[in-house]
């Protein structure tokens, strides 16, 4: 069993900042990459941030700029820091993991998701 845990969620200004978290447990073999995502138009969750286990990292066009995604690989832990959020920044945002979670010999890949953390920024 794997969890992810998001939690920093919550109202804020337009223009303001939040940090998300997203902490993950359980039988972990090993995680190679974690992110963020969100629904969009047409359809069900739209890529927001993702990072891998070398660091590198991948940002939506609508965020790029203002998001910055970053990861504890010792705590397998992924962060989102939003900054000058806007109206449309208002979503559920769901962390998502991909690896293998199935100690000792590892298991197929495979995603994980959390439950969501809504961020709400009004206009």
């Amino acid at each position: 069993q794997v969890q992810l845990v998001e939690s920093g969620g919550g109202l804020v200004q337009p223009g303001g900042s939040l940090r998300l978290s997203c902490a993950a447990s359980g039988n972990i073999f090993r995680i190679n990459a974690m992110g963020w995502y969100r629904p969009a138009p047409g359809k069900q969750r739209d890529l927001v941030a993702v990072i891998f286990t070398s660091g590198s990292t991948n940002t939506a066009d609508p965020v790029k700029g203002r998001f910055t995604i970053s990861r504890d690989n010792a705590k397998n832990t992924v962060y989102l820091q939003m900054n000058s959020l806007k109206p449309e920044d208002t979503a559920v945002y769901y962390c998502y993991a991909f690896g293998r979670f199935e100690r000792p010999i590892g298991g197929p890949y495979r995603e994980v998701w959390g439950q969501g953390t809504l961020v709400t920024v009004p206009s």
